[in-house]
């Protein structure tokens, strides 16, 4: 199977840095890409500026392979937006990467040649066969030695709906509900003057809740309605100073003050069951019948989860939870800790049955949030040492994570603090030894 390439399904950040790391080891990488260009993800949300600085959004073997094109790594300290990240590295690393990078290309299916997900003979040693579909329509048969999939989870929004599906109605007014930010050029247009609805609680809700609340200082009649599943705790809005990613902290700090302000009306423990269409409005009624006025607009930013249909023929053993490996799961698992901060770790956690086939990135994590780019670096790092026989620096840790500064074990459904505890030794992230010093709260279930 040497003679084919490893093939890594999706051109964002953490499919790129693969395809770095295969290649500076000697191996042939071949990326799919369903956008028309590298980063098509993220350019559509472009206009949000991230809590990382360029220090922590460039993979290393990134940098190495962009060196020698005279490309010059941005300032370390600076917060790019997303189209900066785009611009400045994205589509320059697939531009180094060249025809190893191949955009409007989806991936419809992957499986083992000649065998389905029910026949043991031959899974190690056939090859895989990806089923590819162009933007004409062609469809393709491609064979890799090896499986990254790096597709993230951007396509696949969570719903308004508190119980995993769309509430009832959420379909019918599709026209009037958006999982996505507005970008600020549309801002007026779509909410000035207007009563909108923001359903979340991460940093993608605290983004749009931050924009909304300056709208609504600028613009008479703009009503902001936040709507949290959960009540509102010491960690809602995050950690705060003790953010050790200090953006971070100061983006919950700033939909705090807006709160505390009065431009948003926090709506605490209401789980939606049924968006009602009334015309040009929509009101969201919850599960105990309390009903929000009506709002022209609702905005969706309840997180993601990952699109596995694809993966149907090949083995993978994920937490009936989350839909993360298993053994990663506890690790990320919300109902356990709050604090965020995910120990270190590479492809013992990232293995399936299915020999050499990888879900990394954002897609890794499943349906758990707080994902970080240099968290998605390291996972492909250690991906790439093991398929190029490099065992024990597929295992060897080389990364440490900040904290976020949140503490308390406040899971998905305000659990005590003493139900699981929380982040253990904040040195935890750094040790090597990941069997025998595994943090209290990263303990198996």
């Amino acid at each position: 199977m040497s003679d084919f390439p490893v093939v890594v399904v999706g051109a964002g950040p953490v499919g790129l840095a693969a395809a770095a790391e295969l290649l500076e080891r000697g191996l042939p990488p071949l990326v799919l890409e369903t956008g028309a260009t590298a980063g098509a993800a993220v350019r559509q949300w472009g206009h949000v500026r991230l809590f990382s600085r360029w220090a922590e959004l460039v993979a290393p073997a990134a940098a190495r392979l962009l060196a020698p094109t005279g490309w010059r790594h941005p300032a370390h300290a600076d917060y790019p937006t997303g189209e900066d990240w785009t611009r400045h590295y994205l589509e320059p690393l697939a531009a180094a990467l060249g025809e190893r990078v191949r955009c409007g290309e989806t991936v419809i299916g992957v499986t083992r040649r000649g065998r389905d997900r029910i026949v043991d003979a031959g899974r190690d040693t056939e090859p895989f066969v990806l089923h590819t579909r162009s933007a004409d329509g062609t469809e393709r048969r491609l064979l890799a030695s090896a499986v990254i999939d790096a597709s993230g989870t951007w396509t696949t929004p969570n719903p308004a709906g508190a119980d995993g599906l769309p509430a009832a109605g959420e379909r019918t007014a599709a026209e009037l509900v958006t999982y996505r930010g507005t970008a600020p050029e549309q801002l007026r247009e779509r909410h000035a003057g207007r009563h909108t609805v923001v359903v979340g609680n991460g940093h993608s809700a605290f983004t749009a809740l931050i924009d909304l609340a300056e709208l609504a200082e600028r613009e008479p009649g703009t009503l902001v309605t936040w709507v949290l599943r959960r009540g509102v705790t010491d960690s809602t809005f995050g950690g705060g100073e003790a953010d050790q990613l200090p953006a971070r902290g100061r983006l919950g700090q700033r939909a705090k003050d807006a709160v505390a302000a009065g431009h948003i009306t926090a709506v605490p423990g209401f789980r939606t069951e049924t968006v009602e269409g009334h015309g040009d409005t929509v009101v969201l009624v919850a599960d105990d019948g309390r009903r929000l006025a009506p709002a022209e607009s609702v905005v969706v930013l309840t997180g993601f989860r990952p699109d596995l249909s694809w993966l149907s023929e090949v083995r993978l053993n994920l937490d009936p939870v989350l839909q993360a490996p298993v053994a990663l799961a506890p690790l990320i698992d919300p109902n356990v800790h709050s604090c965020g901060t995910v120990y270190p770790h590479g492809v013992a956690e990232l293995s399936h049955p299915e020999p050499k086939l990888f879900l990394a990135g954002m897609k890794s994590y499943g349906r758990a949030p707080t994902f970080l780019a240099m968290t998605g670096y390291e996972q492909v790092r250690s991906i790439a040492a093991e398929l190029a026989g490099d065992h024990a620096g597929a295992r060897r840790v080389e990364l440490s994570l900040p904290e976020t500064g949140v503490c308390g074990g406040s899971g998905l459904y305000d659990t005590p603090a003493d139900a699981g505890g929380c982040c253990g030794d904040p040195a935890a992230v750094a040790w090597s030894d990941r069997t025998a010093h595994r943090p209290r709260s990263h303990r198996l279930r």
